[in-house]
């Protein structure tokens, strides 16, 4: 320690051992020399000096973290994303999905840096600078420092907890980064603290529209096409054992900035496509797997019915309480032998005996019928239960989402321009005619599914969900637009594992 002044040591808070140090040298025979020359001098906390680190990747090989990514990286807040699994419930269906939001994270980062260490070689007119690189390598780290447990499942389960909070991961992001970076006494400008928050939400402010095109490269919100995608289908088709045929290394290397955007060669068309479509394909295949969804659902339960006890739903209030939330909320929770916690131990333990919620049903709607389709709801099913059958409201879930390109019901290379080989410095659209004749028409897909709490009532609930569909329109109960699934055996079965699915043609109602 170094004397911050002798003549206000009182008046500055030091710890003790610092203030004993400083007590034994006033005492000693050096004491009055120092009194002369401690004034100008400050006493600082220790710094760690950092070096930079070299890790291997899976996805992307030997990359090199710099020394400003270390520091951050060497956090609590920022470890704790080995704690949140990349694809959430979805590892207890996919046993290879058990990457995690940190190596995730590092992956941003170097594709950030990567991007905008060619754009300085190849563009110098940029007039980018290494500060910047650094800034943006940044933005591409702490992207995802915001996320809750299990994921984007987390934000579903609190709009069921806390209907009245709007909860964004991004938002929390951006308070995790500043928690982090005062409770780990990182030395960064506030107003590069502020430019990287706008990254990572993709938004400039009015001082920063001449780099608009910096904010496309993490969090693209104009047409979605960002290292952050780039990173996360490469690694989850790589940990998920799923082949893709779109190369994202090709995307980054033919890419330019023009009129404040990112913009790609015109040959890359279609590899554009073919990344949204693995987007797509990764989404129906994986990330709304039916499986997974039920699983979601016996979690997000679980933590309803905890809430009340571990108040899990207020610890997003403040950065320093949300840290410490992780995946292994449940093995907290089933660890516990609180009272308060039995339905939630209880739902955890079928979990682990795969005794799962069940779908009942699924239906795509009809892209026609989207505008019409009625609104399907637990009450509008009871309606049509049989008389004497015992299904009530908790018995059954609802669960209507969408499947899409990434930007709605929108096709999203009609956001993208590009630039041909001929002329670097203007760029255009390409509509989708001139690309290929097989690329779809519609861009989005809505599912509307039903579960079951109760395995033993899929039938029932199947059954008085088909009714309800064809009261409101007769056309939607076909086999064609339903899962046509018939239980045997289904009630009385000593165990779900040991029930026998038999696949029949079921009529309309």
């Amino acid at each position: 320690a170094v004397l911050h002044g002798a003549s206000r040591f009182n008046s500055v808070s030091f710890d003790t051992k610092t203030k004993s140090i400083v007590s034994l040298l006033r005492n000693s025979s050096v004491g009055g020399q120092m009194e002369s020359f401690a004034s100008p001098l400050r006493i600082q906390k220790h710094q760690v000096h950092r070096r930079a680190k070299i890790i291997n990747d899976p996805i992307h090989g030997h990359i090199e973290l710099a020394p400003t990514s270390v520091e951050i990286i060497d956090t609590p807040q920022f470890q704790r994303l080995r704690d949140l699994k990349q694809l959430g419930v979805t590892y207890y269906v996919f046993p290879g999905g058990s990457h995690n939001r940190f190596e995730h994270s590092l992956g941003v980062s170097y594709l950030s840096g990567i991007l905008m260490e060619r754009f300085k070689e190849e563009q110098p007119e940029l007039h980018i600078s290494e500060h910047d690189i650094r800034l943006v390598q940044t933005a591409g780290l702490c992207h995802d420092l915001g996320h809750g447990p299990f994921s984007h499942a987390f934000e579903g389960w609190l709009h069921r907890a806390r209907p009245d909070v709007h909860f964004h991961h991004e938002d929390m992001s951006k308070q995790m980064l500043e928690y982090l970076i005062d409770d780990n006494s990182i030395d960064m400008d506030r107003a590069d603290v502020r430019f990287i928050q706008e990254l990572i939400e993709g938004n400039p402010s009015k001082a920063n529209e001449d780099r608009r095109w910096m904010y496309e490269i993490v969090a693209n919100n104009r047409n979605s096409v960002d290292v952050d995608k780039f990173d996360y289908l490469a690694r989850d088709c790589y940990n998920l054992g799923i082949k893709s045929s779109y190369d994202f290394s090709r995307l980054m290397k033919f890419s330019r900035v023009i009129n404040n955007e990112v913009c790609f060669h015109s040959k890359e068309v279609y590899n554009m496509y073919e990344m949204f479509h693995t987007r797509y394909s990764l989404w129906k295949q994986v990330y709304s797997h039916r499986v997974g969804k039920a699983i979601e659902y016996m979690v997000s339960d679980a933590l309803l019915y905890a809430d009340p006890y571990l108040k899990i739903s207020e610890r997003i209030r403040s950065p320093e309480t949300y840290c410490y939330l992780t995946d292994s909320i449940l093995t907290q929770i089933e660890g516990s032998t609180e009272p308060q916690l039995a339905q939630s131990r209880a739902i955890i333990k079928r979990m682990r005996k795969r005794d799962l919620y069940k779908m009942a049903d699924e239906i795509i709607v009809p892209s026609h019928k989207q505008g019409t389709f009625p609104a399907v709801t637990v009450e509008g099913i009871l309606e049509y239960k049989p008389a004497d059958a015992d299904l009530k409201a908790d018995d059954i879930i609802v669960d209507i989402f969408t499947c899409n390109y990434a930007k709605k019901d929108q096709n999203p290379v009609d956001h993208v321009h590009f630039f041909s080989k001929w002329e670097q410095k203007e760029s255009f659209l390409i509509p989708k005619e001139k690309v290929s004749l097989l690329i779809p028409d519609v861009f989005s897909e809505k599912y509307v599914r039903i579960y079951c709490r109760d395995p033993a009532k899929v039938e029932v609930a199947q059954a008085a969900f088909r009714t309800f569909l064809s009261k409101r329109d007769s056309t939607l109960a076909s086999p064609q637009y339903t899962v046509p699934l018939k239980r045997s055996g289904a009630v009385g079965s000593d165990s779900p594992a040991k029930r026998r699915l038999e696949f029949v043609d079921l009529p309309s109602e």
